[in-house]
């Protein structure tokens, strides 16, 4: 093979499994708008992903090293996207599903959540990097990186969304409310610092 499968799954678990910018939009998602209805949401960002994978695998990391600037000019966007998103998040205030006079995000807003993360970049990029064996075919490295990717986002994703639909619950309305949503700003923007630094 290839492609490190088990190698790159246990990987590919661990980077979609902690807090990072898309799991903090999906904590956030399910707690202001609950589970059921945050699950449009949670398949656009897990498709969101392969939106990026499959132009990394055919050539974007030779644009890259031909066009460094503009790499460097999407990741710092990015990264304010990320940031306006922290800024959002910390300003949100929970309610229960059936009282929002708001719509909560749906599958097109979940489908631009990777493709504007630095993280989500990094991962794939480091995928790439470290797991494929150089002369493997792009498509076959592509989409085993992409299958790992995606089955490990439809376990996780909606794990940190219903999270967020239970704390929710518990927090709605106390003093604990205002301290949950800056955490969870915190954690998005020291993420991506991470990331970027």
């Amino acid at each position: 093979m290839s492609v490190a499968v088990i190698s790159f799954s246990v990987f590919a678990a661990s980077q979609v499994g902690t807090p990072g910018p898309a799991n903090m939009a999906l904590l956030a998602t399910g707690a202001r708008f609950g589970f059921r209805a945050a699950l449009p949401f949670v398949a656009g960002v897990a498709l969101g992903k392969q939106l990026i994978i499959w132009p990394i695998g055919f050539g974007v990391m030779e644009l890259a090293e031909a066009v460094p600037g503009l790499f460097e000019a999407l990741k710092w966007l990015s990264v304010a996207y990320i940031f306006w998103l922290a800024w959002k998040v910390a300003n949100l205030r929970l309610t229960t599903a059936s009282t929002d006079p708001q719509t909560p995000p749906g599958f097109a807003a979940g489908l631009l959540v990777h493709p504007l993360n630095p993280k989500a970049w990094a991962m794939i990029v480091a995928g790439f990097t470290n797991f494929v064996t150089p002369g493997t075919s792009a498509l076959m490295a592509t989409a085993t990186i992409a299958i790992c990717l995606l089955s490990a986002q439809a376990v996780l994703h909606p794990i940190w969304t219903y999270a967020g639909d239970r704390i929710a619950r518990r927090v709605a309305g106390t003093r604990g409310e205002i301290y949950l949503m800056r955490t969870l700003a915190a954690l998005t923007v020291l993420s991506v610092l991470y990331v970027v630094l």
